[in-house]
């Protein structure tokens, strides 16, 4: 069964670990504040405290990870999240088993930053062969957004990957 690491596990993100669980995924879901990690448990989710902020509290949770969404189109006072961070992480997980990444393009966060936060992914994506995705579905459309994240996570992993099937 492929594990999937959401970053970001707020709202959005414990929608589509609700959805990734439903079709076999294991996932697991960050979060900075431990308050916050019962409503992920309950989204099906195995709920971890770690901050983008420090790439070492996600690296230290991606053991039997396969792919990672990177769900923070939303964090509009960190811009390092859609720059340097994202650079650094996608450099580390070429080293780890982790085989794709999905990252969330759209949001409030200001579109130049995540713009250039989907440039960094592509590239990356080029340069070390990592599967990736660029998800730039509006999440104000709720259902469509979930879907797009959904298939991407399964194209990253390949059709069925994981899953069981």
């Amino acid at each position: 069964m492929a594990r999937v690491l959401i970053v970001g596990c707020g709202c959005r993100g414990r929608a589509l670990a609700r959805r990734l669980a439903a079709e076999g995924y294991a996932v697991r879901g960050t979060t900075r504040d431990a308050a916050g990690t019962a409503e992920i448990d309950a989204a099906g989710a195995e709920a971890v405290v770690a901050d983008p902020d420090r790439l070492g509290t996600i690296l230290s949770r991606l053991a039997g990870v396969s792919a990672v969404c990177w769900l923070l189109a939303s964090a509009e006072d960190a811009p390092e999240l859609h720059g340097a961070r994202l650079r650094t992480l996608l450099e580390r997980l070429v080293d780890t088993p982790v085989r794709g990444v999905v990252y969330e393009a759209a949001g409030s966060a200001d579109d130049a930053l995540l713009a250039d936060g989907a440039a960094i992914v592509r590239e990356a994506s080029a340069r070390w062969r990592i599967p990736a995705e660029v998800v730039e579905e509006d999440p104000s459309s709720h259902a469509d957004w979930l879907e797009e994240m959904t298939a991407a996570v399964g194209r990253v992993l390949g059709d069925r990957a994981g899953r069981g099937e």
